[in-house]
């Protein structure tokens, strides 16, 4: 028995992996993504996005501690 081919794009999955974050998919929908993407290319960018994340929470912090008070 042969695999279903899996081609999309990185541009696909970067979306489907934001669309998981934010928890907004229907079941249909996820199903259909689930089939044609390579879940190596979903777990690389979801642990990808979630670095970025943290990393910027990381600077969001930084910048707010260093900023003057006004008290």
């Amino acid at each position: 028995m042969n695999a279903p081919a899996r081609k999309t794009s990185w541009l696909r999955t970067i979306q489907v992996v934001l669309w998981s974050f934010v928890g907004l998919r229907k079941n249909s929908e996820s199903q259909q993504d689930i089939e044609k993407l390579n879940p190596f290319h979903i777990i690389g960018v979801a642990i990808g996005m979630a670095l970025l994340f943290v990393l910027g929470l990381i600077a969001l912090v930084n910048w707010v501690v260093a900023q003057p008070t006004g008290f």
